[in-house]
C-alpha cells in the first residue's frame, strides 16, 4: 500500500495494467446487457435541462434521447413513454411522473387523450434543442474527466468510505457510469483514477485485480459536498483547511495560513491545525447533542490557537488532541467520527518521534 510519495511513473503503470482490467470488463458487461441509450447528468450536464438537479434528472436525460430516437424513426406519432421505463428496467420510476416532468420543461407534449392509460408524448422544439445540447455536452473531454472524477469519487465513498481496498471496475456496471449519453471509457476512468491518486484523494493498491482505497483527504473532501476541482483547487498554503467555524474571537479556523513554528522542541503543528480545521468542519454531521458539538468545538478551537501559535507546547497539543479523540469515539463510528480519530491518531503520532 502505497499512501505517500507517488511516483509517476509506478502510477502510470498500475493505470495502464487496470485499464486493461476495465476493458475486459466492458466487453463483459457489452455481452451481459444489450446497448442502451443512456445518459447521467452532473451539475455540469443538468444544464441541458434548464439547469434543474433534480434526483430525477439523469433518467430525464436518458428520455430525452431515447425520445429522439423514437422520432427519428416515426416522427409523426406520440410516443408511449412506459416503453422507456420498460426497455431500460427503471422500475422504481412512474413513466407518468417522467412526462409530466419533461412536459413542465415544455420539452414534450403530452397527449391528454391516453385516460390514465401509459403517458404518450411529442417532442417540441425546446426538447430537441436539448437534446442537441446533451449530444453536443458529451464531446467535452474536460467535462467528461471532470464528471468521471467526481462520480467515481463519490461512488468510491459511499460503497467503501471506511478505506476497504476496492475494485475501481465496479463503477462501470453503476448508472453513474453514464455521461450525457455515452459509457465512461477505460481510458476516461484510467485518467481520472490517475488524477485522484496524484492528490491523493484516493490510494493505489498492488493487488490482482487492482484496488483503490479512499483516503481521509478524499472523505474530507466528499462531506464537503464539492467538486473534486474545488477541493484540488482551493487556497492550501500550508496545507491547513479553509473556511470552516468560527471561534469566540471571530477567527475561523483554519483560516491562518502562515503561523509560526518556532516551537525548540521541533514538533510540526500541521496535523493538529489540520485536525481542529476537520472537526470544524463535520462537528455538525457527527449527530452529538448541542452540549456536546459545542464543547467539542471548544476544545478544537482550543487547538487549533496552540498549534498557530509561535511556540506551541507538546503537552498541550497531546491534551487538546487526545480530548478531540476520545469525544469522537463518543460521538460513535460515524465515518466523520472515525477519520477525526485517524487523524488525531496521525497528530499524535508526531509526537512520538
Amino acid at each position: 500500500m502505497a499512501r505517500n510519495g507517488i511516483n509517476k511513473r509506478e502510477l502510470d503503470k498500475w493505470a495502464k495494467n487496470l485499464v486493461k482490467e476495465t476493458n475486459k470488463s466492458l466487453e463483459r458487461a457489452q455481452r451481459r446487457n444489450p446497448p442502451r441509450v443512456s445518459a447521467q447528468l452532473n451539475a455540469t450536464a443538468s444544464a441541458a435541462l434548464g439547469g434543474e438537479e433534480t434526483e430525477s434528472s439523469g433518467n430525464l436525460a436518458r428520455l430525452l434521447l431515447w425520445l429522439d430516437e423514437q422520432a427519428r424513426q416515426n416522427s409523426s406519432h406520440y410516443i408511449n413513454v412506459t416503453r422507456f421505463v420498460e426497455e431500460q428496467q427503471l422500475h422504481d420510476e412512474d413513466a407518468s411522473v417522467l412526462a409530466f416532468e419533461l412536459e413542465q420543461r415544455d420539452y414534450v407534449q403530452v397527449s391528454r387523450n391516453w385516460g390514465g392509460e401509459a403517458p404518450e408524448v411529442h417532442l417540441t422544439d425546446a426538447g430537441r434543442a436539448a437534446i442537441h445540447r446533451l449530444k453536443k455536452l458529451r464531446l467535452d473531454r474536460a467535462a467528461r474527466l471532470r464528471y468521471t472524477m467526481d462520480a467515481f469519487h463519490r461512488w468510491l465513498f459511499d460503497t467503501a468510505g471506511d478505506q476497504r481496498p476496492t475494485n475501481p471496475v465496479l463503477f462501470l456496471d453503476t448508472p453513474a457510469s453514464y455521461f450525457a449519453g455515452s459509457e465512461i471509457t477505460g481510458t476516461e476512468l484510467h485518467e481520472a483514477l490517475a488524477y485522484l491518486a496524484q492528490h491523493q484523494l484516493i490510494e493505489r493498491i498492488d493487488t490482482e485485480p487492482p484496488t483503490v482505497a479512499i483516503t481521509p483527504q478524499g472523505v474530507s473532501c466528499a462531506l464537503t459536498g464539492g467538486s473534486v476541482q474545488d477541493h484540488v483547487n482551493q487556497p492550501r498554503l500550508g496545507t491547513i483547511y479553509n473556511n470552516y467555524m468560527p471561534n469566540a474571537k471571530g477567527v475561523i479556523i483554519g483560516e491562518q495560513q502562515h503561523f509560526a513554528q518556532n516551537n525548540t522542541d521541533g514538533v510540526d503543528p500541521t496535523l493538529f491545525a489540520q485536525l481542529a480545521g476537520y472537526i470544524g468542519q463535520v462537528s455538525t454531521t457527527l449527530g452529538m447533542s448541542d452540549t456536546d458539538r459545542v464543547e467539542l468545538e471548544r476544545v478544537a478551537q482550543d487547538l487549533h490557537a496552540e498549534a498557530t501559535s509561535e511556540t506551541p507546547e507538546p503537552s498541550r497539543l497531546r491534551q487538546f488532541a487526545t480530548q478531540l479523540k476520545d469525544k469522537l469515539l463518543e460521538a460513535g463510528t460515524t465515518i466523520a467520527a472515525t477519520m477525526g480519530v485517524q487523524m488525531a491518531d496521525q497528530a499524535l503520532a508526531v509526537l512520538m518521534q
